[in-house]
């Protein structure tokens, strides 16, 4: 079955090796970037430099449209074979934004309110950083809706860091 898996920095290693991903989306600051792992061809890794940020705010990077952009093209290129492993620091905010997104870009219009619920049922603590999603929201042409369904999710549990979280796509997406 292939998936999205999220998952902290602190469990990646140990979910490249049990889920053998073929592709890696890495959301990290420009100071904590890591570089691709062994087990991933680099041509299959997206690195984006974005801090957990939704203003602006001095010496941070703001995830901007040019992020989305690239996420959708690289997901767009992911043939579903085997799975994708999206990371952030913490697998909360960044790459459960990340998640929803790539989700979403598969799915067709109306379905993010499930997607999200989904989301939720999984990962208690997801906290779709906020930024991201209306960036994507405007570039999957979603009209709001991308943003009312993260709303719609209610409050996060409060967690230092997530852990590892699959997203089967057969069930996400109907």
């Amino acid at each position: 079955m292939t998936m999205i898996l999220v998952t902290p920095l602190s469990a990646l290693h140990e979910t490249i090796e049990k889920y053998r991903p073929s592709h890696l989306v890495t959301l990290l600051s420009a100071q904590s970037m890591i570089d691709t792992p062994a087990d991933i061809l680099p041509q299959n890794h997206l690195r984006l430099s974005l801090s957990d940020i939704t203003d602006v705010t001095a010496g941070l990077i703001r995830p901007g449209a040019d992020h989305v952009e690239q996420l959708l093209a690289f997901g767009h290129g992911w043939d579903a074979t085997a799975p994708i492993v999206v990371h952030c620091w913490a697998g909360v905010s960044r790459s459960m934004a990340a998640a929803f997104i790539l989700l979403c870009a598969r799915a067709e219009n109306g379905a993010e309110y499930s997607i999200a619920k989904k989301i939720r049922a999984r990962a208690a603590y997801a906290n779709p950083n906020r930024r991201l999603v209306e960036l994507a929201d405007r570039a999957l042409e979603r009209k709001g809706q991308m943003i009312s369904a993260v709303d719609a999710m209610g409050r996060e549990k409060i967690v230092e860091q997530g852990m590892p979280v699959e997203f089967p796509l057969d069930m996400m997406i109907r």
